[in-house]
């Protein structure tokens, strides 16, 4: 594992955080020092994710790519099977479904991060804004993994590139916008202000629509507006309805959460547009 973390170090020029995500509770920061691995498979032992992301000083510099299968590394990640293009960190979370961190040669904005993303065929309710990705060496505690033995997939460093970085071509701003589509636009200034106002005055109850799925919809669109990210929504949801007997299994819960959430980017992203 210190093997793991030295090679991450050296991907993201030794500028970059760990985290300890509990479903529940929520996610708090790490130092990425050696002597908290013992902690970190503890917390990942008892269920809990374990998260890195570059810091926000050299954010800009990476990009990640979300939910890809072996085809689509194929596609857009190799030159050829067994060689990976320049600025890679490959991540394997569970079989046949990878993470891709790209060092880009220079800054990228938000708008066009989406733009490539969308290319690269990236999961589209994996915003960038602030994106955390799996942490290799550590189990992937996501229900829907566990196998029959109550085992979970170990997240594999697959590939990892700190000597070169990728080369990304500069886009138009104004096809990026053009192409961008369900993703949130940036967070609006006086976001924890206005979160914690919200939080503290506003709760499912207050969308009461008479059908729990047009509450749920009615709630994810209030909190994406007030700059909740996608993770934030789908959680709150979760904790706060009280009847999933129409969506009892992990899977159908996350496909539920999923179209709804998907739905109510579209709707805040051209109501912020115009």
């Amino acid at each position: 594992m210190k093997n793991i973390l030295l090679k991450i170090s050296k991907f993201f020029k030794s500028h970059y955080s760990l985290a300890v995500l509990d479903e529940i509770k929520g996610r708090w920061i790490v130092e990425p020092e050696p002597k908290v691995i013992a902690y970190l498979k503890a917390e990942n032992a008892n269920g809990r994710h374990i998260l890195i992301k570059p810091d926000p000083k050299i954010e800009p510099f990476y990009i990640l790519a979300d939910d890809l299968t072996n085809s689509l590394i194929a596609r857009h990640h190799q030159f050829t099977s067994r060689v990976f293009k320049h600025g890679r960190m490959v991540v394997e979370t569970s079989p046949d479904n990878y993470q891709v961190w790209i060092h880009s040669d220079r800054a990228l904005t938000l708008d066009e991060k989406r733009y490539w993303l969308k290319k690269l065929h990236s999961d589209p309710g994996a915003d960038p804004h602030n994106r955390w990705g799996r942490c290799p060496g550590f189990r992937n505690r996501k229900d829907r993994h566990r196998t029959g033995t109550g085992q979970y997939p170990l997240a594999k460093l697959i590939w990892v590139d700190w000597k070169h970085n990728a080369n990304i071509p500069k886009i138009q701003m104004s096809n990026a916008v053009r192409e961008k589509e369900i993703f949130l636009p940036h967070q609006p200034r006086g976001e924890v202000c206005q979160r914690n106002n919200f939080t503290r005055s506003h709760s499912r109850s207050h969308y009461e629509k008479g059908d729990d799925s047009a509450t749920d919809f009615a709630y994810a669109i209030a909190l994406f507006r007030q700059g909740f990210s996608s993770y934030e929504v789908s959680q709150k949801i979760v904790a706060e309805r009280q009847n999933w007997n129409n969506h009892e299994s992990p899977c159908k819960k996350e496909k539920y959460l999923k179209r709804t959430l998907t739905k109510a980017y579209q709707i805040v992203y051209r109501s912020t547009s115009h």
